[in-house]
C-alpha cells in the first residue's frame, strides 16, 4: 500500500493550494499600496481550505528556498467573515506576535505552536481570545512566550544601554480555557509555576510535559478520571512521580522515556515498577521506556525463554512484568535499552535499534519533537542500509525526507539523513522508486546544499545527487542545482574530494540538454568557474579528473552555443588552452576534451579570426599527427581547421605556416584514419559538419565532413542514420556528387553514406500491416 501511496499523484486540492500560494496576487489577493496584500471582497472561505492555505504556507516558507514569504500573510485571515480558520499547525521563526494577533477573532479549535521561539509573552494575551473555543493546544519549545519586555521606571544613563529587559510572566494561567483537552507544553521555561497555570483546566485528557523538571507532580492526580495521555520524557523520575502515575487509572498512552546522553539521572527502573503499571493502568496500549537503565534483572532466564516462532503474547513474554498484560501493547518504546533485543516482545510496534522495523518505528516515533533522539536512529538506518538491504525501502525515505524537511538546521540530523539517502538512493533501489519519490529526495538534498556550508554535508548531498540520471532527473530543478555548484566551487578553501564531485556533475548537467539551458548557466558563470579550477591546477601543475572534467565541461557547455564560447575566449581561454598543452604533453584525455571544445569555438563564424593566429595554427597542424585517444585529437584539430579553411584563402590572415601547407597536413591526416574506428565523441546535430558540404572553397573541409558522416553511420547507423536523413543530409551529399570542384575520393565516400543510409531505412521498414 505504501508504495501506491508514494506514486499517487498530489490531490487537486494540494496542487491549487500551492499554486494559489505561489501566486497570491493573481489568484486571491491584490496589492494595496504596491504592499499590503489584500483579499479580494468577494472571496470567502471555509476552514478546510483556509487551514490548508496556512499549514502549506508554514510548510513552503521552512522547506523551499526560492518561496518568499509575505509580510501580512496572516492578515489576509483577520475577517471571520471571509476567511475561516479551525486548525492550524504554525513553526519556528516563521510566526511572530503580531500574526497570531492577526488571526484572534477566528475560532480555533486546534493551535499546534512548535518551537515558535518569536513569540513572546504578547501571544499569551492572543491566545486568551482563543480561549472559549480551544481543544487542542501546543506551546511546544515556545521558549519565550512567558517572557515580557519591560521598561524600567524612571529613564536613567543605563536605559539607552538597555532599555527593555525580558521578565518572567508569572500571573497568566488557563482559566477561562474550559474545552481545553490536549495540551503540550514540552520544553516550558523554568520558573513557570505549571501547578498554577494548569489548575484552572477541568478535565484534561492529554498532557506532554517533555523536557521540564518537576519535583512534585501530584497534582495530577485531579484528572486521574480523565487522563488518557501523559508524556513526561526527560523528567527525572522518583518514587513520588511512580506512585502518582500509578494512580492514573484511566491512561492509554504513558511515555517516561528520556535521552540517557543528555543528564546523569539517579532513577533506575525495576522489575517493581513495571509490575505497578501494569496492575494499576489496565487501559494502557502505549508505553514509552526508551532510554531507561533497568535496575534489577526484569528479563525470563533465557532457558525458560520459550524459542520457535516470535511471539507477542503476554503470556510468552521475554519481560517478565509484561506477562500480566490482557492484551499486547499497540506500542512499546525500547529504544536505547537492552531490552529491545529480546525474542518475545509483547507489542504489535516496537521502537528500539535491533532491526530495521524497530529502528524505523523510532524514527517514525520521535522525528517532530526529538531531533536528538532521531539523529541516532537515522545513523543506525545508515548502517542497515551500507552493510544489507533495506526491505522497508520506501518508508525508509518517506521518514529520512520528513526529519531533513522538519529540522533543516539541525546539523547532526542533516549529517545523518543525508548519508542515509545516499544508500537509499543508489542503484539496487532504484526500480522501487517513483518520480514524486525520487524529486522529493532532490529537493531535501538541495535544501541541505544550501542551508550547510559544512563540508560532510555537501559531501553526502552531491554523492546523492550522483545516484541520480542527469540532467534528466534534475531538470525540474536546473538552475537551483547549477547555482549551489558553482557556489562550491567558487568557495576559496576547498575540500578536494567535493571539488571532483561537483565538477562531474556540472559536466553532466550541461550534457545533452537544450540550448537555452545552456546559456542560462553559462550566464551564471560557469565559463568563468570551469576556467578559475585549471588556472588553480595549472598552477600547482596537476593534471587530475578536475582538469579533465573542467575542460570536458566547457566543451559540453560550448556545443553549439556561441555566447559561451565567445565568453570562453574573453576570459583567457586560448592562453590556457596553449599553457595546458605545454604543461602536459602527454595526457591524451585532456587534448581530446580541450580540442573538443575549440571544435565548438570554431564552428561560430564571428569567433574564428581570434583563432587566425600563427601560434594556434601551428598547434593546430602539429596536433593533426596526434596519435592521442585514438584519432579524437587527430580529428578535432582537422575539424577545427576545416571551419578556418571555410572561410577561404582571403581570411588567412598570417604569413607562416602557409595555407597550401596546412590542407597538404590536413589530407594526410584523414587518409590515415582507420574508418571503422570507435568514436568518443556524441553529436546531436550535425548542422556545422553538413554546412560544409555546399561549397567549392575548401575541398578538404568538404573531405573532412564526409569522412566524419561515414564513420559515425558505418559504426553506429542505429543513431546517426536517422539523423542525418532528419536534418536533411541525403539532397546535400547528392549535390556535393554533382560539383566539379569536391575531389573524387570525396564523391566516393558520399555515395557510401548516401548508401548505407538507404540500406538503413529499408531494413527498418515497417511492413507489417
Amino acid at each position: 500500500s505504501l508504495k501506491m501511496a508514494s506514486d499517487s499523484p498530489e490531490s487537486l486540492m494540494t496542487l491549487c493550494t500551492d499554486y494559489c500560494l505561489r501566486n497570491l496576487e493573481g489568484t486571491l489577493c491584490y496589492l494595496l499600496d504596491n504592499e499590503t496584500l489584500r483579499l479580494h471582497p468577494d472571496i470567502f472561505l471555509p476552514s478546510e481550505i483556509c487551514d490548508k492555505l496556512v499549514n502549506e504556507y508554514v510548510e513552503l516558507v521552512k522547506t523551499d528556498s526560492i518561496f518568499e514569504p509575505h509580510e501580512s500573510f496572516f492578515t489576509l485571515f483577520s475577517d471571520p467573515r471571509s476567511t475561516r480558520l479551525a486548525r492550524i499547525h504554525l513553526r519556528e521563526h516563521i510566526v511572530q506576535d503580531q500574526d497570531l494577533e492577526a488571526i484572534r477573532k477566528q475560532d480555533l479549535v486546534e493551535l499546534y505552536l512548535t518551537n515558535c521561539e518569536k513569540l513572546t509573552a504578547k501571544s499569551l494575551q492572543t491566545l486568551v481570545s482563543f480561549s472559549h473555543t480551544l481543544i487542542s493546544l501546543s506551546l511546544f519549545g515556545c521558549c519565550n512566550i512567558f517572557y515580557e519586555e519591560e521598561n524600567p521606571g524612571g529613564c536613567e544613563d543605563d536605559c539607552l544601554v538597555n532599555p527593555t529587559r525580558q521578565v518572567l510572566v508569572k500571573d497568566f494561567t488557563f482559566e477561562g480555557f474550559s474545552r481545553l483537552r490536549f495540551l503540550n507544553l514540552g520544553r516550558l521555561i523554568e520558573g513557570v509555576n505549571v501547578e498554577t497555570l494548569l489548575r484552572p483546566l477541568a478535565s484534561l485528557a492529554a498532557l506532554d510535559l517533555s523536557g521540564i523538571q518537576l519535583n512534585d507532580v501530584g497534582f495530577l492526580t485531579q484528572w486521574k478520571d480523565s487522563l488518557v495521555s501523559l508524556v513526561l520524557y526527560n523528567m527525572d523520575l522518583s518514587e513520588e512521580h511512580i506512585q502518582v502515575i500509578a494512580q492514573l487509572h484511566k491512561l492509554r498512552h504513558l511515555d517516561i522515556s528520556r535521552d540517557h546522553l543528555s543528564s546523569y539521572y539517579k532513577f533506575k527502573l525495576t522489575r517493581r515498577v513495571l509490575n505497578l503499571f501494569v496492575e494499576n493502568l489496565v487501559n494502557l496500549t502505549s508505553l514509552d521506556i526508551s532510554g531507561h537503565t533497568m535496575l534489577e534483572n526484569c528479563t525470563i532466564p533465557s532457558m525458560e525463554e520459550k524459542m520457535g516462532q516470535t511471539s507477542i503474547e503476554p503470556a510468552k513474554s521475554s519481560i517478565a512484568p509484561f506477562r500480566g498484560l490482557k492484551r499486547p501493547l499497540q506500542f512499546l518504546g525500547l529504544f536505547e535499552t537492552s531490552l529491545c533485543r529480546l525474542t518475545h516482545i509483547p507489542a504489535y510496534k516496537v521502537s528500539g535499534d535491533k532491526n530495521e522495523e524497530q529502528v524505523l518505528n523510532a524514527i517514525e516515533a520521535y522525528t517532530e519533537h526529538r531531533p536528538e533522539i532521531t539523529s541516532r536512529a537515522i545513523n543506525l538506518l545508515f548502517d542497515i542500509a551500507r552493510i544489507e538491504r533495506c526491505s522497508q525501502l520506501l518508508r525508509a525515505l518517506q521518514l529520512v525526507i520528513t526529519a531533513l524537511k522538519c529540522h533543516k538546521d539541525d546539523k547532526n540530523i542533516q549529517v545523518t539523513g543525508s548519508a542515509a539517502l545516499f544508500y537509499l538512493t543508489n542503484s539496487e533501489y532504484r526500480m522501487e522508486q517513483s518520480v514524486k519519490l525520487r524529486r522529493q529526495v532532490i529537493q531535501v538534498v538541495l535544501n541541505g546544499m544550501e542551508s550547510y556550508q559544512e563540508v560532510t554535508v555537501q559531501r553526502n548531498c552531491c554523492l546523492t545527487l550522483c545516484n541520480f540520471s542527469i540532467p534528466e532527473e534534475l531538470e525540474f530543478q536546473y538552475r537551483r542545482v547549477n547555482e549551489l555548484l558553482l557556489n562550491i566551487l567558487n568557495q576559496s578553501r576547498q575540500d578536494e574530494s567535493i571539488q571532483r564531485i561537483a565538477v562531474h556533475l556540472c559536466n553532466a548537467l550541461v550534457c545533452q540538454v537544450d540550448n537555452d539551458h545552456k546559456e542560462a548557466v553559462g550566464k551564471m558563470g560557469f565559463v568563468m568557474t570551469m576556467l578559475k579550477l585549471i588556472q588553480k591546477k595549472l598552477a600547482d601543475k596537476t593534471c587530475d579528473q578536475v582538469m579533465e572534467f573542467s575542460w570536458s565541461a566547457l566543451w559540453n557547455i560550448t556545443d553549439e552555443t556561441p555566447d559561451n564560447c565567445e565568453m570562453f575566449l574573453n576570459y583567457s581561454g586560448m592562453k590556457l588552452f596553449l599553457e595546458c598543452l605545454k604543461e602536459f604533453p602527454e595526457k591524451q584525455e585532456l587534448h581530446r576534451n580541450m580540442l573538443g571544445l575549440l571544435g565548438n569555438v570554431a564552428e561560430v563564424k564571428e569567433l574564428r579570426p581570434q583563432l587566425m593566429t600563427s601560434q594556434f595554427i601551428s598547434v593546430f597542424s602539429n596536433l593533426l599527427e596526434s596519435k592521442a585517444d585514438g584519432i579524437e585529437v587527430s580529428y578535432n584539430a582537422c575539424g577545427v581547421l576545416s571551419h578556418i579553411m571555410f572561410d577561404g584563402p582571403e581570411a588567412w590572415g598570417i604569413c607562416e605556416p602557409h595555407r597550401e601547407e596546412v590542407v597538404k597536413r590536413m589530407w594526410a591526416a584523414i587518409q590515415s584514419w582507420d574508418i571503422n574506428s570507435r568514436r568518443n565523441i556524441n553529436y546531436r546535430s550535425f548542422e556545422p559538419i553538413l554546412r560544409l558540404l555546399p561549397q567549392g572553397i575548401s575541398p578538404v573541409s568538404q573531405h573532412w565532413a564526409t569522412w566524419a558522416l561515414y564513420n559515425l553511420v558505418s559504426v553506429y547507423p542505429d543513431k546517426y542514420c536517422p539523423l542525418l536523413i532528419k536534418e536533411g543530409g541525403i539532397p546535400l551529399l547528392k549535390d556535393m556528387i554533382k560539383t566539379a570542384s569536391a575531389r573524387q575520393e570525396t564523391k566516393e565516400m558520399a555515395r557510401k553514406v548516401i548508401e548505407h543510409c538507404s540500406n538503413f531505412k529499408e531494413e527498418n521498414m515497417d511492413t507489417s500491416r
